[in-house]
């Protein structure tokens, strides 16, 4: 695995050194730990971006509301 150097604030790794230690585990641990959950909570995100017709409904969305268009109620939307 390659690895990659990630710089954190003073304070910050400080803080994390603590916690790792209370906790008995590797900064590199729960730095992987972290961006799994990241990349999990993203997903749904790049799904979306991955699907260009759903790229142009969005932004055809965002300019209706730019330009002020009256979307549709709950109750008028098809299930």
């Amino acid at each position: 695995m390659k690895t990659a150097t990630v710089r954190i604030p003073e304070e910050k790794r400080d803080v994390l050194k603590i916690i790792a230690s209370i906790e008995k585990r590797d900064i590199k641990e729960i730095l992987t730990e972290l961006i799994d959950e990241y990349i999990e909570r993203h997903k749904e995100t790049l799904e979306i971006l991955s699907k260009p017709e759903w790229v142009e409904i969005i932004k055809k969305g965002k300019e209706e509301i730019k330009k002020g268009v009256k979307g549709k109620s709950i109750h008028e939307l098809e299930d």
